[in-house]
């Protein structure tokens, strides 16, 4: 069976196409902004004015979907800038939604970027408050309905962060809005150049008090369990690669769609050991994107989207 590449291809158990992948955005203030991240190289920091261009070769290469990560010109202590009509996402979803109206726009729903302090939650006397958070969440997702995401996803990991936001979506109208929890985010070392790019390290303490123990896996199912009942369409492992195994037993035990996130670690290190001629780029990338599908997850959040895209479309 495996004497040929024909044969090899006619029994392969997993595919991969373009249809299974969504590319991160991170959007930012100004006019013709186009900031290399130094982290992440291959990935930038572009201000609404430029997005349209940049959807349309999202979309050239049969990518159906982009999730949006914002970083504003103000930051507060509650992440104020976040519900702004005009912030640097609801601005995005229109441009994008203007030069490519099928594109999937997804946004994130948490406060760090907007916060002074860094953390997914409002802050008082050093403590993250997981319930007077819930309401800034679920205004920070009104906001992206009304400016015309299609998808919305809470990445805090707030308990009851997802009954909150569907309440409050099917109250103003947007019943039919899809939410993707990410459900089961870990306290992970691979976000590094993500908090580069989006300048959202906490400043004081981790994020162990809410993102889960990368040690534990029941606990995940748990998690997962509790988004479900709160009527999330779609559930998210994150990170990806460290947690091939919660990605399979979501899965197989949750009748629904699963995403999983290939985390900026994860992809900066493959860029990194590519660089040096440790290992073939191009070639590891492939792999890894193929054992998330394998392992269960239908969407990938990726920054190889495009890289990847292009090599499927041959």
């Amino acid at each position: 069976m495996r004497a040929s590449a024909g044969i090899a291809r006619m029994v392969r158990e997993t595919s991969l196409t373009p249809d299974n992948l969504i590319y991160p955005i991170f959007t930012t203030f100004g006019k013709n902004v186009a900031d290399e991240i130094s982290s992440m190289p291959g990935n930038f920091r572009l201000s609404a004015d430029l997005l349209g261009k940049e959807a349309k070769e999202i979309s050239s290469l049969g990518i159906p979907a982009v999730i949006l990560f914002g970083i504003p010109e103000t930051k507060d202590e509650r992440g104020s800038s976040a519900l702004d009509a005009d912030g640097v996402v609801q601005n995005a979803i229109k441009e994008i939604k203007s030069a490519v109206p099928d594109m999937v726009v997804i946004t994130d729903v948490c406060i760090d970027e907007y916060t002074t302090h860094g953390h997914c939650g409002i802050v008082e006397n050093g403590k993250v408050l997981n319930d007077p958070t819930l309401e800034q969440l679920g205004l920070m997702a009104l906001s992206h309905a009304k400016a015309g995401a299609d998808m919305i996803a809470p990445s805090d990991m707030m308990d009851g962060r997802v009954g909150r936001i569907r309440r409050d979506l099917d109250a103003e109208g947007f019943g039919d809005l899809p939410i993707m929890a990410y459900s089961a985010k870990y306290a992970s070392g691979f976000y590094g150049p993500f908090r580069d790019a989006c300048n959202s390290a906490p400043e004081f303490g981790d994020r162990s008090t809410y993102q889960m123990d990368p040690a534990n896996s029941r606990e995940a199912i748990r998690e997962v369990e509790l988004d479900v009942q709160e009527n999330a369409d779609i559930v998210m492992v994150k990170p990806a690669l460290s947690y091939l195994d919660i990605i399979y037993r979501v899965k197989n035990e949750f009748d629904m769609p699963v995403a999983a996130y290939n985390v900026s670690g994860e992809y900066s290190m493959v860029i990194a050991a590519a660089e040096k001629g440790w290992i073939d780029g191009d070639r590891v990338m492939m792999e890894i994107l193929l054992s998330i599908k394998r392992a269960g997850a239908e969407m990938i959040i990726t920054y190889y989207a495009k890289e990847a895209g292009k090599k499927l479309n041959g």
